[in-house]
């Protein structure tokens, strides 16, 4: 197993169109709800404990081998939001063209075939793991990574915040991100023997309705 592999995928400049996304960020800011450092802790707490756990239990599944069409239908159970699920796949067709070029893979070849519009994004993520020669506590640890590092960067062009005061956000939140990863690990060894059902299904209304606000503005920074 990897560990520089490792580095390479939870690369914020892997050519995975994060980059193009603030992971409900912008919609916050907006809204009033981040206004700086301590308010940016919040909603990444908020969001790791929801969103990141859905999405790094999806990677852990993937990673160990579980159907990934099953998957994708259970990470569209678990996306309400319209604007959500197309954000998904279309970072999921993204990183998809990007982990084919650098780890070839049959299973992401399936995968695209099987989904030429793009699957959802943490099951293409824990593919990609699988590919790489990781394993499903890699694929969570990288999912619930960039469930917080892409509001806080999408934060710093927003509010003009201070990197330094940014990633020490990210610092703090770490012994959680372990926990969170832990219990994602945990969930997809679960749903191998109990099916997809068995995956967290943490909601996050907030995330949903700000990403429908923000998918019908004119004019934005941010793709969601």
């Amino acid at each position: 197993m990897s560990r520089a592999a490792l580095l390479v995928l939870a690369d914020g400049r892997f050519p995975a169109g994060g980059h193009a996304h603030s992971g409900g960020a912008e919609a916050a800011v907006k809204a009033g709800r981040v206004t700086g450092a301590e308010s940016l802790a919040a909603f990444c707490r908020g969001r790791l404990h929801t969103a990141g756990l859905v999405s790094a239990a999806l990677a852990a599944s993937a990673a160990l081998g579980a159907d990934p069409v099953a998957l994708d239908a259970a990470a569209d159970a678990r996306t309400p939001s319209p604007a959500l699920r197309t954000a998904a796949r279309r970072l999921g067709r993204q990183l998809t063209r990007a982990a084919r070029a650098t780890w070839p893979s049959p299973e992401l070849d399936a995968l695209a075939r099987a989904f030429p519009k793009g699957a959802h994004q943490p099951v293409v993520l824990g593919l990609t793991a699988r590919a790489a020669g990781l394993g499903p506590a890699d694929a969570a640890y990288c999912a619930v990574y960039e469930s917080v590092s892409g509001p806080a960067t999408a934060t710093v062009r927003l509010l003009s915040l201070d990197p330094f005061e940014a990633t020490a956000v990210l610092a703090r939140l770490a012994p959680e991100m372990d926990r969170v990863a832990d219990r994602a690990v945990e969930a997809a060894r679960r749903a191998a023997a109990d099916g997809p059902e068995a995956l967290p299904a943490a909601s996050a209304p907030l995330l949903e309705i700000g990403a429908e606000a923000h998918a019908a503005w004119p004019v934005r920074l941010f793709a969601s």
